[in-house]
């Protein structure tokens, strides 16, 4: 018997050489035992849904030794297994996913109302940025006017100045030649003066001489 029980042991090993993980079932718990059988003292109460790492099957029996997290090892009766999660674990999981799931969206969306209002913010900003662009297009033409008005007053200033230089010039030349007209005016008027005042002389002297010819030629008579 026990050299069955050693080959049974033996070939549960082999089959289940790569530790499997199966889950305790939808039972609120079950009891973990020292042995395969109720007889067999309990080590500690399984929840549902604990994961429990397959070391041996005994189907004959109807037990599988397994561990439990923590690492304490015992015997639990097969049916009370399952190869998935326990559908409350599931709908835990579901839940708690589900709950990520709509924080996330939550998320986005509020990423996405301020990603809107950004590129609102933007629009605005690139329609400001047209509107300067256009003023700022529109100041730079006039001020390339005005600076060709600028250069074409600029050109005419200096012909002004060049002419009012000659001019200047030419007035300079004209009081010149005016101061020199009035000394020679004055020159001559002194001269004429001179020559009337002498004239005067001359007949002066020569008028009395005719007068006493006369008058002796008139004695002679």
């Amino acid at each position: 018997m026990k050299v069955i029980s050693l080959v049974i042991l033996f070939i549960g090993l082999i089959a289940n050489a790569a530790a499997e993980t199966r889950y305790v079932s939808d039972r609120l718990e079950i009891q973990m035992r020292t042995g395969k059988g109720t007889q067999f003292r309990i080590l500690r109460m399984l929840p549902s849904g604990t994961p429990l790492e397959i070391l041996e099957v005994d189907q004959e029996n109807g037990y599988s030794r397994v561990r439990a997290p923590g690492g304490v090892e015992g015997w639990v009766l097969n049916r009370y297994l399952m190869k998935g999660q326990a559908a409350r674990e599931r709908l835990t999981s579901a839940e708690k996913r589900l709950a990520e799931l709509e924080l996330e969206n939550r998320k986005l969306k509020t990423s996405f109302g301020d990603l809107r209002a950004e590129k609102g913010d933007a629009e605005q900003q690139r329609s400001a940025l047209e509107r300067d662009n256009r003023k700022l297009s529109k100041e730079l033409e006039e001020i390339r006017r005005t600076a060709s008005s600028a250069l074409a007053i600029d050109a005419e200033n200096k012909d002004l100045k060049g002419k009012i230089v000659a001019y200047e010039r030419q007035l300079q030349t004209l009081q010149q030649e005016n101061e020199g007209l009035k000394d020679r005016t004055a020159r001559d008027w002194f001269m004429v003066g001179a020559g009337v005042v002498i004239l005067g002389m001359i007949l002066g002297l020569i008028i009395p001489r005719i007068r006493w010819r006369k008058k002796s030629s008139w004695d002679t008579l």
